[in-house]
């Protein structure tokens, strides 16, 4: 199914909200993971995260693309405010927090442009708030204008049940290894889309940790890895899929491993959308 960008409907505020609306509240990545927004969502604020099983990796620690979808960084816009488009987004580990029961994002707008600007979070325990776990930044770019007088959505969150029998985020967001070893994303799907018609940064994440995560183990020779950081390059649209991500791993000294991962549109020539850097600490 064709998605339409967003962008088309400006001229119309009620057809923009309602096709925001449908959107928003179709769109996978947020609400799986259980991130609300006080910027676009109606109710009380809430900025954390409650930790299942099947947001964490082989040793208990948080995957990063469960930090990444919760602290996206792209510089404080709203999408009531601005059709946003992430560019950068990193984060650092602190600790992993295989013991965290709930997260709190505590963001920080450092710049706000008339195209780009800039935000980082702090990430804590979210019931010992001094516990700081990671440390994320990044920038973002303003691709268009919704028009004036949007509010607030009453979107709502996918109530998980936590159980050890959870699917895989990976499964979830439609992510498969091929038969090359690569790990991929299907077609674009509404599910998988932001509201200009590309792929969502969420199931970006999901899919090139699971790469990295993928190339890792088979560098190290053991999937307990904890990972110690991520830098994320947001290089174009992803429009068409399958999207294709694959890479290569690196040995370091103290244990490490690195990981360099590009994702792909193959619908779209095989155009280069995005380039991710990973960093891993084997766990004894």
């Amino acid at each position: 199914m064709a998605l339409r960008d967003i962008r088309e409907l400006t001229d119309d505020q009620e057809e923009y909200a309602a096709e925001l609306r449908r959107r928003w509240g179709g769109l996978l990545s947020y609400r799986y993971i259980g991130r609300q927004y006080a910027s676009m969502d109606v109710g009380p604020i809430d900025d954390t995260v409650t930790l299942r099983q099947d947001m964490r990796n082989a040793t208990g620690g948080i995957l990063l693309a469960v930090l990444g979808i919760s602290s996206p960084e792209g510089g404080g816009m709203s999408d009531l405010e601005a059709v946003p488009n992430p560019v950068i987004h990193s984060c650092s580990i602190l600790d992993p927090g295989r013991d965290v029961k709930r997260i709190e994002i505590i963001t920080e707008v450092l710049k706000r442009g008339r195209q780009m600007s800039y935000s980082r979070s702090r990430i804590v325990d979210a019931d010992r708030p001094e516990r700081v776990l990671a440390l994320t930044e990044g920038q973002g770019v303003a691709i268009g204008l919704p028009p004036e007088g949007l509010e607030k959505m009453d979107t709502s969150i996918i109530d998980v049940v936590d159980s050890p029998d959870l699917p895989p985020l990976w499964q979830v967001f439609g992510a498969y290894q091929r038969d090359d070893g690569d790990w991929a994303l299907p077609e674009l799907a509404v599910e998988l889309a932001s509201p200009d018609a590309a792929l969502h940064i969420g199931p970006q994440f999901v899919v090139l940790e699971t790469a990295a995560l993928t190339l890792a183990a088979g560098a190290a020779g053991t999937d307990q890895l904890q990972a110690v950081s991520s830098h994320t390059m947001f290089l174009a649209r992803g429009k068409e899929g399958p999207f294709r991500a694959s890479g290569e791993a690196f040995a370091g000294v103290d244990a490490t491993i690195g990981v360099r991962v590009t994702l792909v549109d193959e619908g779209a020539g095989e155009r280069l959308i995005t380039s991710g850097s990973y960093v891993f600490r084997m766990v004894s």
